[in-house]
């Protein structure tokens, strides 16, 4: 069969079969015809790339599939995608959570799926930092507040970065990165994660507080835990109005994890706050939503993610986790079956 076309075929006859299913919108900035070219090394490729609806209109095509390939707009590995595909050995995503494609089948199958989340964490966390330090300048509310008086203040009240309280809500792939980022300035960072343990926490210079203390006491909080039924919606009017004065809040995580109406409540009573928010719920806001016009509010179209050539980080990810699996080596990324259900 036919090749894609950036990626000539396995010249080895014995070469473990792949297909390669996604979006055709971001394909090639996820598998650039470099990665493209050296995956071809490795494997042979079933059928040119196609789509989630293109597959699922000539299903045949995964009878012969060893390493099924993907990113944005995965296949959803159900049941009658597996019986289809009784050779599959493994799944790459070059994309972050796997929640939404896999289902209790494919964890039945035994089969290991890879996940590039830990690719894709690295510009949500330069993203982050970037946010922290602007939060602890308070540099958004002297920003709207030098416009809305046609004037610089005075003596602006700052928390500045120096043996400041920077909060993080969760410390996976994401979370750990901003504290390392973190640990080059003079700041104090606490997080809250239920799964972490002390010496985890240790390890990434984090001291584990509660959620309450977390916002109470820290001059800017960011959002890193995963969407689970136990977190929607959990950053409520309590939380939001327990922030200290001019603090910043910061989701790059998933909108649901905040009530919106009760944030949005708050936000209307305390412009001294600022909420940077780069994922909503829905995404994007509805039109007349509030969080267009709140001046407090700054909102980003879900861009602290990889975009553009960071993208390439994640087809790079998954190459070398194909090489490793291809070699019987350990794959890094391969994801653990008994933390299914904690998965962002």
């Amino acid at each position: 069969m036919d090749a894609p076309a950036d990626a000539p075929t396995a010249p080895r006859a014995d070469a473990p079969t792949a297909l390669l299913v996604m979006e055709e919108e971001r394909r090639a900035d996820v598998y650039p015809p470099e990665v493209l070219a050296a995956i071809g090394d490795l494997v042979t490729w079933s059928a040119p790339p196609c789509t989630r609806q293109e597959l699922a209109d000539a299903p045949g095509q995964l009878r012969d599939v060893d390493f099924l390939l993907t990113g944005w707009g995965a296949p959803v590995l159900e049941a009658g995608l597996l019986a289809r595909a009784p050779r599959l050995r493994a799944v790459f995503v070059a994309a972050g959570s796997v929640r939404h494609i896999t289902t209790p089948a494919f964890w039945g199958r035994g089969i290991p799926i890879v996940s590039a989340a830990a690719a894709n964490a690295v510009p949500v966390s330069e993203f982050t930092l970037a946010q922290v330090l602007l939060g602890l300048k308070q540099t958004h509310r002297i920003a709207r507040e030098a416009a809305a008086g046609r004037g610089f203040p005075g003596h602006p009240e700052v928390a500045g970065a120096y043996r400041t309280r920077v909060g993080l809500w969760g410390l996976g792939h994401i979370g750990r990165l901003v504290a390392g980022h973190l640990s080059r300035f003079d700041v104090e960072v606490v997080a809250t994660d239920p799964v972490a343990s002390p010496s985890a926490a240790r390890k990434a210079g984090v001291q584990l507080v509660d959620l309450d203390e977390l916002f109470a006491t820290s001059q800017v909080v960011s959002l890193h835990a995963p969407l689970l039924p136990r977190t929607r919606g959990v950053v409520g009017a309590h939380l939001v109005n327990s922030l200290r004065p001019g603090a910043t809040l910061i989701n790059t995580a998933r909108g649901a994890l905040i009530d919106e109406p009760a944030a949005v409540d708050v936000l209307r009573n305390r412009p001294d706050l600022t909420a940077v928010l780069d994922v909503t719920d829905p995404e994007p806001p509805v039109a007349d939503s509030p969080l267009f016009t709140l001046p407090n509010v700054v909102l980003t179209p879900h861009i602290a993610g990889a975009v553009g050539t960071e993208r390439h980080r994640l087809g790079r990810l998954v190459l070398d986790e194909l090489r490793r699996f291809t070699r019987s080596e350990p794959l890094h990324h391969a994801l653990d079956p008994a933390r299914a259900d904690s998965l962002a």
